[in-house]
């Protein structure tokens, strides 16, 4: 038998809440800062893996969009699963392309682990039992 776990619905509104910044601030600095971000990707060690999916540019901007509007939907907590699910996705190649790279910084790579990690809590998990 499975037990029961219980979770404060307000801990788990400020976790999606603290998830969802970095998803919008990041989205932001894409799509204010393209040349910059994509002469960050020009440098990264695994800069070939993000000219696989295409345009760095492009690529960019449109990660900047999706970031922006399933971060916004995240941040309200509407379809948060599929939200989260999204922003995963769109983390994962960042992660590889950027992070993966910098063996004298392990910081942001696990950082991005742990956001992962928060991003999976809210895929894994019906959310609609902490609505109540």
């Amino acid at each position: 038998m499975t037990p029961i776990i219980t979770v404060s619905r307000r801990s788990v509104q400020l976790l999606r809440i603290m998830v969802s910044g970095i998803f919008l601030a990041a989205g932001f600095s894409h799509l204010v800062n393209v040349e910059k971000t994509v002469q960050r990707i020009e440098t990264a060690s695994f800069k070939g893996f993000a000219l696989f999916f295409g345009n760095l540019e492009l690529l960019v901007i449109l990660s900047g969009i999706v970031m922006l509007l399933a971060g916004i939907s995240f941040l309200i907590g509407c379809k948060t699963r599929w939200a989260a699910i999204i922003l995963l996705l769109v983390l994962i190649p960042i992660t590889i392309t950027i992070q993966m790279g910098q063996i004298t910084s392990l910081g942001p790579l696990f950082k991005n682990i742990a956001i992962a990690g928060g991003l999976l809590f809210f895929i894994l998990n019906d959310i609609q039992t902490f609505k109540k």
